[in-house]
């Protein structure tokens, strides 16, 4: 029979103070972030945790600075690309930073579990809030929230009374719809998100308001439920049109869905039909033909959602509606006609 032994001691902070040759205090300082500290004693200090691969005690850090370094994560209980990439630049900014952050997920946005999930993060004493809120129901229930727990969403209105990150639907929407039209349509066909979503409503208010901008006629619109499937049904009818020559589709999913009908029915792209997506998932490069899309940085969302919850919890003022301009990106679906 193989022992093995007692296990290893946790390094404590007393360990961390010798090895860096400063109080125990100073150490505090530092891992707590409660206290102005010399650049080249922290330094020491941070070099100190990192070789005794010293760990501070959540609960004790909690009892002596009242913070707990936990974030609370609401998000919607979703595999789509847009909701899962916003957790991840969440995630990414709070590490950064030395926070962590706890989950809940919901099924059904509405008041009522939007309410249940900010009551259970609180009880896990978080120092803030974020909740991902892009679909309208998530929105209006935040609109009961409780005002003494710091609190950001993302994804939202402006006159959401909390404070709001968003990637710029709008303009999104509206490069999309414009590059379309500077490669000579006439008008520009919309595949539609699902009419409870917010960024849906957004990008298609930023490509009707395009078309009449360019006094050109929208035409009907048809709209899907952000799936491949979806789109190729979208597509299916699309290939009906006899002046179809160029479409703005909500999302990259419902894109490739629709690349399908179209493929099936003989219709070539970019040859016969411009095709532009919205969301440049990493797959969006290798669709068939590689699909020209709106580019939303995720990353950045993350580091402004998590800068405006760290003036929230130091009691600042929100700062206004904060909106991160989208990117539109190239590709050969937009080809040369």
């Amino acid at each position: 029979m193989t022992s093995t032994g007692p296990p290893e001691r946790q390094a404590s902070l007393t360990d961390v103070a010798g090895l860096a040759g400063v109080s125990h205090m100073t150490v505090s300082r530092v891992v707590n972030r409660t206290g102005p500290v010399r650049p080249e004693t922290r330094a020491k200090v941070l070099a100190a945790v990192e070789k005794l691969n010293y760990r501070p005690n959540s609960a004790a850090r909690a009892l002596v600075t009242g913070k707990t370094g936990i974030l609370g994560v609401v998000a919607l209980d979703s595999t789509l690309y847009g909701p899962a990439s916003m957790l991840y630049g969440i995630e990414n900014a709070a590490r950064e930073a030395g926070y962590s952050i706890t989950i809940t997920s919901v099924g059904t946005p509405n008041r009522s579990a939007i309410a249940d999930a900010i009551e259970t993060l609180r009880r896990q004493a978080v120092e803030g809030i974020v909740a991902i809120a892009p679909h309208a129901a998530a929105a209006k229930a935040l609109e009961s929230a409780p005002g003494d727990m710091p609190l950001v969403a993302i994804g939202g209105r402006p006159d959401t009374p909390v404070p709001v990150i968003a990637v710029d639907q709008y303009d999104g929407a509206r490069r999309a719809t414009e590059h379309l039209l500077a490669l000579g349509h006439r008008t520009v066909w919309h595949a539609a998100g699902p009419i409870d979503w917010l960024e849906a409503q957004d990008r298609e208010r930023g490509w009707r308001e395009t078309l009449e901008r360019h006094n050109a006629e929208a035409p009907r619109l048809l709209r899907g439920d952000w799936t491949p499937h979806s789109g190729y049904l979208v597509g299916r009818e699309l290939v009906r049109e006899r002046d179809l020559t160029a479409v703005f589709v909500a999302n990259d999913q419902m894109a490739l869905g629709l690349l399908r009908a179209f493929a099936e029915a003989g219709i070539r792209v970019p040859k016969d039909v411009h095709v532009v997506g919205f969301d440049d998932v990493p797959e969006a490069a290798y669709f068939s033909p590689p699909l020209t899309t709106v580019h939303q940085d995720f990353i950045e969302v993350g580091r402004r959602t998590f800068r405006q919850l760290a003036e929230r919890i130091a009691g600042r003022p929100p700062l206004p509606h904060d909106l991160v301009p989208a990117e539109l990106i190239v590709r050969e679906s937009t080809g040369p006609r």
